[in-house]
C-alpha cells in the first residue's frame, strides 16, 4: 500500500491526465450512435464505386423526406377546415330581437298614430296595424332566420386560404357533418350587406305605402344589432382529421426483393436508385441496431473513440507538449471535444435541428484564440471526423466543415479586433454556401433540386460564431487564459501600473518600451507572440518601482547610491527587483502569463558588475557567488528567451561610448553568446536557427535606434 501511495505521489500529474482522456472516451462512446453503420459510401449523380449490390432481403423503397413533406403540404393546402354549428345563437338572438321589437313598435304606434282625429297625427285601424306588424315581424325574423340557418362565421386566420381559392369548409351539425362552400356562408360583413339589400328591396316595393314615421322605425329597429356568429372553428375536430390525413400518408414507393441486383458496379447513381440505395441503407443500419449486435457496437464505438483520441493526445505529446504539462489546458481542450459531441449526440437524438445548425468552428476559433492555428485545425478535424458517424451524408458533412474551419482560422488574424469576428462569421457561411452549391450540383445535376432550407441553417450556424466574442472571455476567467483583446488591453500605457512606473522611474520606463520595440519585432520574425512579448517587456521591470533610485536609468543627477554600499548590498536590491515585480504584479492581479516574463527576464544568470568589483576589491574571500546569482526561473518558452536577450542587449548597448555598426554587432553577439554560454536557454524551445534570427533583427534595429552611418573613406 505505501509503494501504491509513493507511486501515486510520483505520477500524480500522469494518473490525472490518464484519467481525463479515460473520462472523455466514456463520454463519447456513451452518445456515441447505436445504429449500424452501411459499409458503402454513395452519392446521387457518381459511378457506383463498388461491386455489383444485390438484395440481402426483402426491404421497402422508402419516399425521401421531401417527398414525404410534399405529400403533406398537399394534404393540408387541400384541406377543409371543420367548424361546429351553435343553434343556441339563433335561439338567443331570436328572441333579443323579438323584445325589441315589440317594444320599438309600442313606440311607434304611440308617436306616429292615435285613436282620435287631429292635425298631424295618423288615425289608427287596429287591423290594419296587425297585419303591418305580422308583416313586419314576418320580414324581418325571416332574415334572420335566413342568415343563421345557413351559418354566419368570423372570419380568421385559418380562413383566409379558403377565403382566397374559393374553398370549402366542413359544417358539423349534431352528429351529422356536410361541406359547404365558403361562399354559400355568410360573414358578419356579408350578413350586413344581406340585410341592407333586403331592407332597400322591400323599400323600393312599398315605396308608395310606407311613410317617414315607417321608414323611422325601420333605422331604430336596425336588424344588424342581432347578427353574430353561429359557426366556430372546430380546432380539436379538425386537427384529428389532419393527423389521420397525414397517418394515411404511404412512406414507401415498393418492394425491393431478395437477390434482386440493386445496382451495377459504375453504374451512375441517378434519382431512382439513389432511393433504392438509401432504403437499403436504413433497412441495413435498423438490423444492425438489434439487441443482439448491442455490446458489438459498443465495442465498435470504443475502438473508433479511443483511436481518434489517442491520435489527439499523440499530437499534444509531440507537437504540443507544453499543453500536458498543464492540467487546465488539457482538461479545457477536451471539454470542448466532449461538449460539441454531447450537441452532436442531442441533435442526433431529438432531430431539433440540423446538424449544419451547430457551430463547429466555434472550437477552432476558440483555440486558435489561446494557442495556435495548428492545434486549432487538428482539433477541429478530430471533432468532425467524430461528429461524421452521427450524421446521415458523412462526407458531404465532413468536407464543408473541414473547409468552414479552415476559412476560419486563416480569417482571424487578429482577434482582438472585435470587427474580425463578424467578417469571419461572413466568410463561414460564404463558403458554406459555395461549397454546399457545387456538391449540390454535382448530386442533384439542377439548382431546383438543392435544399435551400439548409442555407437557413448555414446562416444561423454563422450567427451563433458570434457567441465566441464572450465565450473567450469567460474561458480567459474559468481557465486562466490570456486573449489578444486582453494583453491589447494590457499594453497600453495608460494603465494604471504603467502610469505610475513612467512618473516613478521614467528611465525605466523608456528601457521597458526600447525593449518591448526589439522584442515584438524579434517574435515576429521567429513565429513568436509579438503581443504577448510586447505586454510582457513593458511589465518586465515594474519591481524597480521599489527603491528606483539605485538603478542607473533612473539616475538623473551625478550621485549613485550603491557608492555607499557594499558590492553585495547592492547586488542584493538590484536582484530583488525580480521578487518586488512578481509582488506588484500578483497584487495588480496582472496575469500569470505576464508574471512569468517578470520572474525570468534575467533567468539565473549574476550581477556581473557588482560580482567583478567585490572580486577585485577582495581577491583572497571565497565569493559567495548565490549573492550575486538571480534566483531565476529559467526563460522557459520562445517569448521569454526573447524578452531574456532583449533585456540585456538593449541595457548594455547604453553604455557604448561610441555606435558604430562593428560595435553593436560585437555587443549583440557577446552578449547572446555568453547567455548561451549560461545555460539560460536549455528550458526554451529556441533553436540556433532562431537565435541567429533573433541576433539579426537586434543589430538591425539598434541600428537605426542610435542612427549609425557608413563611415566613408577619406579622399
Amino acid at each position: 500500500m505505501r509503494k501504491f501511495f509513493i507511486f501515486f505521489r510520483n505520477n500524480k500529474k500522469k494518473i490525472y491526465q490518464a484519467g481525463l482522456f479515460l473520462i472523455t472516451i466514456i463520454f463519447i462512446t456513451f452518445f456515441f450512435p447505436r445504429e449500424g453503420k452501411f459499409r458503402y459510401e454513395f452519392q446521387k449523380g457518381k459511378p457506383w464505386m463498388h461491386e455489383d449490390l444485390y438484395a440481402a432481403y426483402d426491404f421497402p423503397i422508402y419516399k425521401s423526406e421531401s417527398r414525404l413533406n410534399a405529400e403533406r403540404d398537399s394534404i393540408l393546402e387541400d384541406f377543409n377546415p371543420y367548424f361546429r354549428y351553435d343553434s343556441s345563437v339563433f335561439v338567443v338572438r331570436q328572441n333579443d330581437f323579438l323584445e325589441v321589437f315589440d317594444r320599438r313598435w309600442t313606440n311607434y304606434l304611440s308617436e306616429h298614430y292615435s285613436l282620435n282625429e287631429g292635425p298631424g297625427v295618423n288615425k289608427i285601424s287596429f287591423p290594419g296595424m296587425i297585419e303591418t306588424r305580422k308583416r313586419y315581424l314576418s320580414i324581418f325574423s325571416g332574415i334572420l332566420e335566413h342568415l343563421y340557418l345557413t351559418g354566419i362565421v368570423e372570419v380568421s386566420d385559418i380562413l383566409e386560404r379558403v377565403r382566397d381559392d374559393g374553398g370549402f369548409i366542413v359544417i358539423i351539425k349534431g352528429n351529422m357533418a356536410e361541406q359547404a362552400e365558403y361562399s354559400d356562408v355568410f360573414t358578419l360583413k356579408s350578413a350586413y350587406e344581406y340585410i341592407v339589400g333586403k331592407l332597400n328591396s322591400m323599400a323600393d316595393t312599398d315605396e308608395n305605402e310606407r311613410n317617414a314615421a315607417d321608414i323611422a322605425f325601420f333605422d331604430e329597429l336596425n336588424l344588424s344589432n342581432f347578427v353574430s356568429p353561429n359557426l366556430f372553428y372546430d380546432e380539436e375536430t379538425s386537427g384529428m382529421v389532419k393527423e389521420s390525413l397525414i397517418n394515411e400518408i404511404s412512406h414507401t414507393l415498393g418492394m425491393v426483393q431478395v437477390n434482386q441486383l440493386i445496382i451495377s458496379k459504375g453504374e451512375v447513381v441517378n434519382s431512382a436508385k439513389f432511393r433504392i440505395l438509401e432504403s437499403f441503407r436504413q433497412e441495413y443500419e435498423s438490423r444492425l441496431g438489434s439487441a443482439s449486435n448491442y455490446y458489438l457496437k459498443i465495442i465498435g464505438s470504443s475502438i473508433l473513440v479511443i483511436v481518434s483520441i489517442l491520435m489527439l493526445y499523440l499530437f499534444l505529446l509531440h507537437f504540443r507538449s507544453e499543453i500536458l504539462e498543464s492540467n487546465i489546458s488539457t482538461s479545457f481542450i477536451l471539454l470542448l471535444v466532449v461538449l460539441f459531441i454531447f450537441i452532436s449526440g442531442m441533435v442526433h437524438k431529438t432531430g431539433a435541428v440540423s446538424f449544419y445548425f451547430i457551430p463547429f468552428v466555434f472550437v477552432p476559433i476558440v483555440i486558435r484564440t489561446f494557442y495556435d492555428a495548428r492545434l486549432a485545425l487538428f482539433i477541429h478535424l478530430v471533432i468532425v471526423l467524430l461528429v461524421g458517424f452521427f450524421v446521415p451524408n458523412s462526407f458531404e458533412f465532413v468536407f464543408l466543415n473541414i473547409i468552414a474551419g479552415i476559412v476560419a482560422i486563416f480569417s482571424l488574424t487578429n482577434t482582438y479586433r472585435r470587427g474580425q469576428f463578424f467578417l469571419t462569421s461572413l466568410l463561414v457561411f460564404i463558403s458554406y454556401g459555395l461549397v454546399y452549391a457545387g456538391l449540390g450540383i454535382i448530386t442533384e445535376s439542377h439548382f431546383r433540386d438543392i435544399e435551400w432550407i439548409n442555407y437557413v441553417w448555414f446562416a444561423g450556424n454563422s450567427a451563433l460564431i458570434l457567441l465566441t466574442l464572450p465565450s473567450i472571455y469567460i474561458f480567459e476567467k474559468l481557465f486562466g487564459f490570456l486573449s489578444d483583446a486582453t494583453l491589447l488591453e494590457l499594453s497600453d500605457t495608460n494603465q494604471p501600473l504603467l502610469r505610475k512606473l513612467g512618473e516613478k522611474a521614467p528611465g525605466t520606463f523608456q528601457h521597458s518600451m526600447q525593449v518591448a520595440s526589439l522584442a515584438e519585432e524579434a517574435a515576429r520574425v521567429t513565429g513568436g507572440n509579438a503581443l504577448l512579448i510586447r505586454t510582457g517587456a513593458l511589465y518586465h521591470d515594474i519591481g524597480k518601482m521599489y527603491r528606483h533610485e539605485y538603478f542607473i536609468e533612473n539616475q538623473t543627477d551625478n550621485f549613485n547610491p550603491h557608492d555607499r554600499l557594499e558590492f553585495d548590498q547592492s547586488a542584493e536590491i538590484v536582484i530583488n527587483h525580480v521578487e518586488k515585480g512578481v509582488e506588484l504584479a500578483r497584487k495588480n492581479n496582472l496575469p500569470k502569463q505576464v508574471i512569468d516574463f517578470i520572474r525570468t527576464h534575467h533567468g539565473t544568470t549574476k550581477v556581473q558588475y557588482f560580482l567583478r568589483s567585490f572580486i577585485r576589491k577582495y581577491p583572497d574571500n571565497i565569493v559567495e557567488t548565490d549573492k550575486f546569482t538571480y534566483p531565476g526561473q529559467k526563460p522557459f518558452s520562445k517569448e521569454t528567451a526573447i524578452l531574456m536577450m532583449a533585456d540585456a542587449v538593449e541595457a548594455t548597448s547604453r553604455s557604448l561610448k561610441i555606435y558604430t555598426e562593428g560595435k553593436i554587432e560585437e555587443l549583440v553577439e557577446n552578449i547572446i553568446n555568453q547567455q548561451i554560454e549560461d545555460e539560460q536557454f536549455t528550458e526554451a524551445p529556441v533553436t540556433f536557427n532562431d537565435i541567429n534570427l533573433i541576433k539579426e533583427t537586434f543589430k538591425k534595429r539598434l541600428i537605426n535606434i542610435y542612427h549609425v552611418r557608413i563611415e566613408y573613406p577619406k579622399m
